[in-house]
């Protein structure tokens, strides 16, 4: 066998399997950071014991008028998938004050886990979230599904959470 013979097969050979494994890296979703915090309530929460659930982790601010506006469908969301596996933990910026964010917990009757990120741990283990809202939502095990910064866009939540919280029950 000539060597031009020789390129002419594997070099296809090769294409496919660079393409394959571009596709199989595209796929692999990253997991969200192991981190644990105290929420409002004084409860010690750790993402990882959330696993099973659907999550969405949602950074935000008091003087931000766009998280506000979300916040009452991010609840009205809550209540509808919260027995079915969805739990939602609201994170406010290491800026918002912490009284602020008491008032407005209790003002809006957030139901939810509600924590405030003093030391910017918790901002910064999610790649230095600077910009309010973001929102990350992780899947039963953990993985990053989806990451929005800015209006979060709540009929694909929706859609997204009846898939994945119907095969998690099948």
């Amino acid at each position: 066998m000539s060597f031009f013979n020789f390129k002419k097969r594997i070099l296809p050979l090769a294409i496919v399997l660079l393409v394959l494994i571009i596709v199989w890296q595209v796929q692999q979703k990253p997991s969200a950071p192991d981190v644990q915090f105290q929420s409002l309530q004084q409860q010690t929460v750790a993402l990882k014991d959330l696993r099973g659930k659907m999550v969405m982790v949602n950074f935000w601010a008091t003087t931000c008028p766009g998280c506000v506006a979300e916040m009452p469908k991010l609840v009205e969301t809550w209540q509808q998938y919260h027995q079915q596996g969805f739990e939602v933990i609201a994170i406010a910026m290491q800026y918002d004050d912490l009284k602020q964010i008491q008032n407005f917990v209790q003002q809006k009757q957030l139901p939810f886990i509600v924590t405030h990120d003093a030391d910017g741990s918790l901002s910064q283990a999610f790649g230095n979230i600077t910009v309010t809202p973001t929102a990350f939502v992780l899947d039963a095990q953990g993985h990053i599904i989806n990451k929005t910064i800015g209006d979060f866009n709540f009929a694909k939540l929706h859609e997204s959470l009846k898939q994945q919280l119907k095969s998690a029950t099948l």
